[in-house]
């Protein structure tokens, strides 16, 4: 079962997940620049791409639980680097 961490702040949320769940699932290279990433993880945007994270989860049949982490200031998140494909090595 994946679990997948929830991140919220007052003005957004992000699903972080693993680059190698990304590239396992075949949409690591779909990620948006809205979304951000630090070390081996990606934090993907609410709106956009979380989508696309969970359709690939379902028509793969992968289990997977949330739980979500609220923070009523600033998200650290929000300071990590832009996700792009081309750029990461991990």
């Amino acid at each position: 079962m994946l679990k997948i961490v929830y991140y919220t702040d007052p003005g957004h949320g992000w699903f972080a997940v693993k680059h190698s769940t990304l590239k396992t699932l075949g949409i690591f290279n779909l990620v948006s620049s809205y979304s951000y990433t630090k070390g081996k993880t990606a934090y993907l945007e609410e709106d956009c791409d979380a989508s696309l994270l969970f359709k690939s989860l379902h028509l793969n049949g992968v289990e997977y639980t949330t739980l979500e982490k609220h923070t009523n200031k600033r998200s650290p998140i929000r300071s990590y680097s832009t996700f792009n494909p081309e750029r990461i090595t991990s």
